[in-house]
């Protein structure tokens, strides 16, 4: 089975953020800060059900980073774990192994399937260990995470290809990696994302897969409250009656959903 390119896959389509958005990363302190003035509203959003949540952290980063986002969610009423590997340099031997084995082990102490959640370079994590055990996986959340285009189009290859040893040059395993999971999947993406170029964080068009755009940085998605409320809303979506998220009423002044053709021609 084949399946049609990207127009950026080539590279010249999509480019990495330029300069002014990569200052804008900037601004990342001051969603922490909205995060925190925004609580009280945040823990007012309709209570989990419980069932478990595993959490990847982006490059280069640890379990610190996603504290917020899991103290959050645990604050919901669901039950979270931490990826636990330490510093994320990429999938390195034995990484995505043990990924799998804490996945299964989580799905069977609570009984009933885990919903993964990736943020960068955590995402293609999240996304691979679905595509392999859809069985245990409930739902895939992305946030910035460049599954698709060109992996030259961030500002984040040189590091990648530095800490992980291996190579963005890789076609084949990109082709993978653009592969969507056969599980509900929300990419959660910004426009302003000064890191990753926005381009690279859609899904095409399919029942199971969606796109939300927030207003954010790349390095203060985990804590900014539009991508907290967005994570929430898409975990609260019942295991046998997911529903696509609707940027409507007052949604619509925080939030948009356009479908991959038309976010991709907007340019």
């Amino acid at each position: 089975m084949t399946h049609a390119r990207h127009p950026s896959h080539d590279g010249t389509a999509t480019k990495a953020p330029n300069a002014l958005l990569m200052l804008l990363e900037g601004r990342a302190p001051v969603e922490f800060a909205s995060m925190l003035v925004a609580w009280p509203w945040l823990n007012r959003l309709p209570r989990g059900d419980g069932h478990p949540v595993m959490v990847f952290p982006g490059m280069a980063a640890n379990d610190l980073t996603t504290i917020p986002l899991r103290n959050f969610l645990q604050g919901l009423g669901y039950v979270t774990q931490p990826w636990g590997q330490g510093l994320n340099f990429g999938p390195r031997a034995g990484v995505l192994e043990r990924c799998a084995d804490d996945i299964r082990a989580l799905a069977d102490a609570h009984g009933q399937p885990v919903s993964l959640i990736g943020w960068s370079l955590g995402g293609i994590y999240a996304r691979e260990m679905a595509k392999l055990h859809p069985e245990i996986s409930r739902c895939v959340i992305t946030l910035g995470t460049p599954f698709t285009g060109h992996p030259k189009a961030t500002n984040a290859w040189r590091l990648y290809e530095f800490v992980s040893g291996g190579s963005v040059s890789d076609d084949q395993l990109m082709e993978q990696i653009r592969q969507p999971p056969p599980v509900p999947t929300t990419s959660i993406y910004s426009r302003t994302d000064g890191i990753v170029a926005w381009r690279c964080s859609i899904n095409p068009p399919g029942p199971l897969a969606e796109n939300i755009e927030v207003h954010a940085s790349h390095i203060g998605m985990g804590s900014n409250p539009l991508s907290l409320y967005a994570v929430a809303d898409r975990l609260a979506q019942p295991i046998q009656g997911w529903q696509k998220f609707e940027a409507s009423g007052m949604r619509r002044w925080f939030f948009r959903t356009a479908p991959a053709e038309a976010v991709a021609a907007a340019g």
